[in-house]
């Protein structure tokens, strides 16, 4: 039987938050480590919480690497919530230099220390919708605030994937989009209203 919305556990994420945000709006999700059931997904959400080296080495290990790689090869939607949005890129600078799933060139670069503002960014922010047409953006009111915890982001090298931009001083990208592959540095899971338009979003899609 083919798993619809498949939640990847590599044991570092709010899994259960983010199963609960999906069943909010409808949609059931299941959570698995087995990479043939997240091969098997329709849609699938890499979410994560932690450090980006040891979140990388657990998806190698198990092999749910190659089955994430595959399924977005496929051309299915996949999403990923905030280190599942990092993962996707060539390489973070997180505590040493750490190779990613490289879907996207890019570097995760830490915060530049700014007077006045904390390390790690925590709390909402508002967006700036620079792909409006993205499919996860659909029914949300005008400048969207989002929840962030995060000291990295992804320093694109591609600013066509950039769907939405907030700003921590400066500007940097909150959100890709690229055919079947959607991305966050937020949490949805952790959004309230707006976060459970998002899941909806993705589960239609």
């Amino acid at each position: 039987m083919t798993a619809d919305i498949v939640i990847i556990d590599y044991g570092m994420a709010n899994l259960r938050s983010v199963q609960k945000a999906f069943e909010a709006v409808g949609a059931a999700a299941e959570i698995t480590s087995d990479p043939t059931r997240v091969r098997d997904a329709t849609r699938l959400v890499l979410p994560g919480v932690g450090a980006f080296r040891d979140a990388i080495a657990r998806l190698r290990d198990t092999g749910l690497a190659d089955a994430v790689v595959e399924h977005i090869d496929d051309g299915l939607p996949f999403l990923g919530i905030c280190l599942g949005y990092q993962m996707l890129f060539t390489r973070s600078h997180e505590d040493g230099l750490h190779a990613g799933l490289d879907v996207f060139p890019g570097e995760v670069v830490r915060f530049t220390p700014t007077p006045g503002l904390k390390i790690p960014h925590m709390g909402w922010n508002p967006l700036r919708l620079t792909q409006p047409d993205c499919p996860l953006f659909a029914d949300l009111p005008a400048d969207p605030a989002f929840y962030f915890v995060h000291s990295y982001y992804p320093a694109t090298e591609d600013a066509s994937l950039v769907a939405a931009e907030a700003d921590y001083p400066d500007p940097f990208p909150a959100a890709i989009w690229r055919g079947n592959v959607f991305a966050t540095q937020f949490h949805p899971e952790k959004s309230q209203a707006v976060g459970r338009v998002l899941f909806a979003n993705f589960a239609k899609l």
